[in-house]
């Protein structure tokens, strides 16, 4: 079984790693089963952070905005995790935002991992929930700040070692991966949408706090929509 890795959690401000942005990146270094090295890093996604995401993990706008945006933040994480393997639960996830992120900024960042997810659905087939903080629970492992990129780190990495002890006659489930997550290259804003969206902005008065011009094309349509589905269309 993998003793040294380092388990990864993000918090982020949405699912899609097109558009999302992370908002927090945490890290556990682990050797022979034991944490030596810790990586805490809350990043400013230049937006406003959605409500959704602050009820959930309580990091808001406020908490993010003064702090270093990820172009500071991602190197220092990849500097950290330099060539261990990645653990983490359901890390697809946490790869893809890595992995865009890491292509956006033209860095190179390719890793195998080991998902506690994967595993507890292979194994763990008769609970009623592989979620993270079920796991927890049933497992008897203190979490106290879930969904918190940190602390969601360090209980994988914990939840992994109890993996390990149960199923140890089973290594070919624990074999490091290939991650895999084709990056799709971010186009810029089009005039078009900058035009119509400073329309609709204006139509329906609205505060708004990033700039438009920053905006890449999937952010801009993704924007536009909201503002139609929640305030409707320009009406002439």
């Amino acid at each position: 079984m993998l003793k040294d890795y380092v388990c990864v959690d993000l918090e982020t401000t949405s699912g899609n790693p097109q558009w999302g942005r992370i908002i927090e990146i945490g890290a556990v270094k682990v050797r022979d089963g034991k944490v030596v090295e810790e990586f805490s890093e809350l990043v400013n996604p230049e937006c406003s952070v959605p409500d959704m995401i602050t009820d959930l993990t309580g990091i808001s706008t406020e908490m993010v905005s003064s702090k270093e945006t990820i172009e500071v933040i991602l190197p220092r994480f990849l500097e950290f995790a330099a060539d261990d393997v990645l653990l983490g639960h359901n890390l697809n996830f946490d790869y893809s935002f890595l992995k865009q992120n890491a292509n956006d900024l033209k860095l190179d960042f390719e890793k195998k991992g080991i998902d506690t997810l994967y595993i507890a659905r292979k194994k763990l087939r008769s609970l009623e929930s592989r979620g993270l903080e079920f796991l927890c629970n049933y497992f008897g492992i203190n979490d106290p700040n879930h969904h918190r990129a940190f602390n969601d780190a360090s209980v994988t990495s914990h939840l992994y070692l109890i993996l390990c002890d149960m199923f140890k006659d089973d290594e070919n489930i624990f074999e490091p991966k290939e991650l895999k997550y084709r990056p799709r290259k971010k186009q810029p804003i089009t005039p078009k949408q900058a035009r119509f969206l400073k329309n609709l902005i204006e139509y329906h008065n609205i505060e708004v706090d990033y700039e438009i011009e920053k905006l890449t094309k999937s952010e801009a349509s993704r924007h536009i929509d909201q503002i139609i589905s929640e305030k409707g269309r320009i009406l002439y």
